[in-house]
């Protein structure tokens, strides 16, 4: 959950500057007579958009250590450490990527996470809570899940997904904000009027809630992909154990009433479109059935 919610803060972030700086760059501009032709403003929106996803893409192991608190293992300081970093190491030679740096996060829940621009330069991390209330062939399967996620691009598509949907975020705010600023406010000056701006800001955040549905769509999907991998990288058998610490973990811990729609272990009706991660049962449920 943690990788795909870091991910889209930074991108919020970020894109919330661009936007700023976007529309004061349209305002300049219209108010000299330069208004933008829908071709332009599509290759605007594609520049804007992708530039928003790409820059959260490479500033993502940054971000992630800085906003969880995250330490990298540099030189191994205990047993746990260097069994954290040979179990890395070998998993990442038998899923055919680089080393990863590998980090701990202090927080009491079992939580990990994997991020990074490059499948041989990411980051693997989990949180202290992880070590100490799971056992180590659960800990293993669990980095097993987030070393699958690196080898199959996650974090890239992701990237990808995010970039389109900005670019159509930015575009169809602009185009709903022309309409409205010169049909409903009859704004026929140079320039554009409050009513634009107005109106573009409140769409591209309606837009933008209706993007992120569709990126915890993608996310849960490739969620699936990588318990498959875990399985494959530290046994069927660890993948469901670790997913069933997880499921009692979540349950023995009420969430917030504002986050319960985050919860891993999931949720039911229209807060399931805000949910990174599909229920656990469903989870352990695939995997039984591609055992049986």
């Amino acid at each position: 959950m943690k990788r795909v919610l870091l991910f889209l803060a930074t991108n919020l972030a970020i894109m919330v500057v661009l936007s700023i700086s976007a529309t004061l760059l349209e305002g300049f501009l219209a108010s000299r007579g330069i208004r933008f032709e829908q071709s332009q403003l599509l290759v605007y929106a594609f520049v804007f958009g992708m530039g928003g996803s790409f820059i959260s893409l490479l500033l993502s192991k940054w971000m992630a250590i800085r906003m969880t608190g995250a330490q990298v293992i540099g030189q191994p300081r205990n047993d746990t450490e260097a069994w954290l970093l040979q179990t890395v190491s070998h998993q990442a030679q038998a899923a055919g990527i680089g080393m990863p740096q590998v980090a701990i996060f202090p927080s009491d829940d079992p939580n990990a996470f994997a991020t990074g621009a490059r499948r041989n330069s990411a980051l693997v991390a989990v949180s202290s809570g992880l070590l100490q209330r799971m056992k180590r062939d659960e800990v293993e399967a669990v980095l097993g899940h987030e070393v699958s996620h690196v080898a199959n691009g996650d974090m890239v598509t992701l990237a990808l997904i995010q970039g389109v949907l900005n670019t159509f975020v930015i575009l169809l705010s602009r185009v709903i904000g022309g309409f409205v600023d010169r049909v409903v406010f009859r704004n026929e000056e140079r320039g554009h009027g409050f009513g634009y701006i107005l109106v573009v800001i409140v769409t591209q955040i309606l837009l933008g809630i209706l993007a992120s549905m569709i990126v915890f769509w993608f996310s849960r999907r490739r969620e699936f992909r990588a318990d498959a991998g875990g399985a494959r990288l530290a046994g069927r058998g660890g993948m469901i154990n670790a997913l069933r610490s997880l499921q009692q973990a979540s349950d023995q811990q009420a969430l917030p009433e504002q986050m319960r729609a985050f919860g891993i272990h999931g949720s039911r009706g229209m807060m399931r479109l805000f949910m990174s991660h599909p229920p656990i049962e469903e989870r352990i449920a695939a995997l039984e059935r591609a055992a049986s």
